[in-house]
């Protein structure tokens, strides 16, 4: 099968008349706006008054469309999981990230999705992965020697910004990308602006326009680079292990398809990181006692400070792992993810024609009080194995499920493994008396004030 073949299997879903929804319960909001200020304003607050009001299931009107949104454990399961290919990712992403990221693998259905992830899954191997984890070693150690030689207040969201961002331009670029690292930086950064600015088109001096260019020259970069890489062969950082991947019937992968996923592993690997890493250094700063447990882990690991860090240093941090999850689980790094009906549908006895766009949220279901008591506080012991034993395996899902579960999910968890084995080592964080960050949590969680911390060195 040819892949315009497999590109062209679903056809483009029609969005239904709005008049189609009427039958399920909710309130599309003002004329032409609907409800898109006051979610944007308060997501979690919005839906959860919405839920209260409607259900597990209701109607919506965002961003210039009527939608329905479904929540809980069993709406994920059925959106993401999606065993029977009701809903496309393409269409749900696309007024999002089409744009900036076209093509990504995100953004791919069913077969066509299955081909190109097969063989992307090759830069997330077992040597292409411990190669990672040497890069993201010597990273993080530099970093987090620079943050121990400047005690005292720190922004940390910033500081992790451009952590990730470094991380990403050595273990998915390579070491030996040299002096444009700086404006492919730049590039990615005003791409991922865009993806979410408030002007949709690409006009002079808005975002969006900032964005596209940031675009034109990241494929200008990588269709130099793509030959070159080939011909030289070998190299363990994600762009080489791509230059050589093949689909199933052995051809290489297209200078697009790569140029396509490159932007695209890159935004993900990098912002939500960014988000994930915040939080999970507020929790630890807001709960000493936790960070004590976690620092006594890492003494456990009798490995020093300047010690190289194995792949097996990170399946002995299980305590690390479960704060990491518990972080994840307070504020996920997409709060909502969108998807299209191909077909029609039923969710909770309410029939839902095929075009509607739909929406689930890691979020809402997060902090369900009958899945997660006390929501709002932080517990890593939520993730013991006794713990999720008894737990819907949707109930948790902030790198989504099924066939479009994160690729990189485990490249995250040895980042952030690791990043907890430098930092714990070397510093203790903590928040200044009556300070509690003002999180922005949509379209990924970030605190608007940075998140101002207080470090020191142990």
């Amino acid at each position: 099968m040819s892949m315009q073949s497999v590109a062209s299997a679903v056809n483009i879903p029609v969005p239904p008349n709005p008049k189609a929804l009427r039958h399920i319960p909710g309130n599309e909001g003002w004329p032409f706006i609907g409800n898109t200020l006051a979610v944007l304003a308060d997501p979690k607050g919005q839906i959860e008054k919405s839920a209260a009001k409607y259900g597990l299931i209701y109607r919506t009107h965002l961003f210039g469309e009527t939608s329905v949104t479904m929540l809980g454990p069993e709406a994920n399961e059925l959106v993401l999981f999606d065993q029977a290919r009701l809903f496309s990712s393409t269409y749900g992403w696309g007024p999002i990230l089409g744009l900036l990221f076209p093509r990504g693998l995100m953004l791919l259905d069913f077969e066509e999705h299955r081909l190109h992830r097969r063989a992307l899954s090759v830069a997330f191997k077992s040597g292409p992965m411990k190669s990672y984890l040497v890069d993201l070693d010597r990273g993080i150690a530099a970093r987090v020697k620079q943050w121990k030689s400047q005690p005292g207040e720190m922004r940390v969201y910033p500081a992790m910004k451009q952590l990730t961002l470094d991380l990403a331009a050595t273990s998915f670029l390579g070491a030996e990308i040299g002096p444009e690292v700086d404006e492919i930086t730049r590039a990615f950064i005003d791409m991922v602006a865009a993806a979410v600015a408030p002007i949709r088109r690409p006009l002079p001096f808005t975002q969006m326009g900032r964005g596209v260019a940031g675009r034109k020259r990241i494929v200008a970069y990588f269709a130099e680079q793509i030959p070159i890489r080939r011909a030289r062969g070998g190299g363990d950082d994600l762009f080489s292990q791509l230059c050589q991947a093949t689909h199933e019937d052995g051809a290489l992968l297209s200078t697009q398809d790569i140029i396509d996923h490159m932007s695209f592993l890159m935004m993900a690997a990098h912002d939500t990181l960014t988000s994930s890493l915040t939080s999970f250094v507020g929790e630890l700063a807001a709960h000493p006692e936790w960070q004590q447990q976690l620092r006594e882990e890492v003494k456990g690991l009798g490995i020093e400070a300047n010690d190289p860090f194995s792949i097996d240093n990170l399946e002995r941090m299980p305590l690390s792992e479960m704060a990491f999850k518990e972080a994840l689980r307070l504020k996920p790094p997409v709060p909502s993810m969108p998807r299209r009906a191909v077909r029609d549908f039923s969710f909770k006895g309410y029939s839902v024609p095929a075009g509607t766009l739909v929406g689930v949220n890691p979020l809402f279901t997060h902090h369900m009080p009958e899945i997660w008591p006390e929501p709002d506080r932080f517990d890593p012991m939520r993730f013991s194995d006794e713990a999720q034993r008894s737990r819907h395996r949707f109930a948790w899902v902030p790198f989504g499920g099924g066939a479009h579960m994160c690729l990189g999910l485990h490249f995250a968890y040895m980042q952030a493994k690791t990043f907890a084995r430098h930092f714990l080592q070397n510093l203790e964080v903590s928040l200044e008396p009556g300070y509690k960050a003002d999180w922005q949590m949509w379209p990924i969680p970030k605190p608007r004030d940075g998140l101002r911390v207080v470090v020191k060195a142990v």
